[in-house]
């Protein structure tokens, strides 16, 4: 059963994009990915734009299979996740997953997991030339807000076994190493 299904009311015509993203995070990444909505100036739509209306100035989009489309991404997105104590589970088998921590240099050298690996422009090119597709990859940042789209993108980039922390670095210092120093951004 979908969420709509099960809770009508939560998106229909008149629900804002806001309302959209705020409920379904990795909307945009799923709107650009199978209609080229939201990904660029030209296609793109502001927060209060009502999802009825963007399907309509869309070659009229069904509002049902948008959101229907969205649903789908999101649980596709909510597979992706690893959640801290996963990862210290898969961490200490024979073959553990890379972790690529994507926040700052100054974030990382701050607090960060052991045995990660601070994502630059260099690593990247690495990633995308030499590391195999099938191996696990897991993506890290401070909450867990941005490594859903790291990992969205290199799984569209042919990596089989991608993940992002649930939570990110900070629910890795709850949960697993307290050592592992909490913060906070401004």
């Amino acid at each position: 059963m979908t969420v709509a299904a099960e809770n009508p009311s939560l998106l229909g015509p008149q629900s804002t994009m806001r309302e959209v993203l705020a409920i379904f995070p990795g909307a945009q990444r799923a709107l650009f990915r199978r209609y080229h909505i939201g990904g660029c100036s030209s296609c793109g739509f502001e927060p209060e734009e009502t999802l009825g209306g963007l399907c309509s100035r869309n070659g009229n989009l069904s509002v049902e299979e948008v959101i229907a489309h969205i649903e789908t991404s999101h649980a596709q997105d909510q597979a992706m996740y690893i959640s801290a104590v996963g990862l210290l589970q898969r961490m200490a088998e024979a073959t553990p997953p890379r972790l690529v921590d994507i926040r700052t240099q100054d974030e990382w050298s701050g607090a960060r997991i052991e045995g990660s690996v601070l994502f630059t422009q260099e690593v990247m090119q690495e990633m995308l030339g030499r590391w195999p597709r099938d191996g696990e990859v897991v993506f890290c940042d401070h909450l867990g807000a941005k490594s859903l789209d790291a990992a969205a993108y290199f799984q569209g980039h042919g990596f089989k076994n991608v993940r992002a922390l649930r939570g990110g670095v900070d629910a890795w210092s709850r949960e697993v190493d307290p050592k592992v120093r909490r913060y906070q951004l401004d």
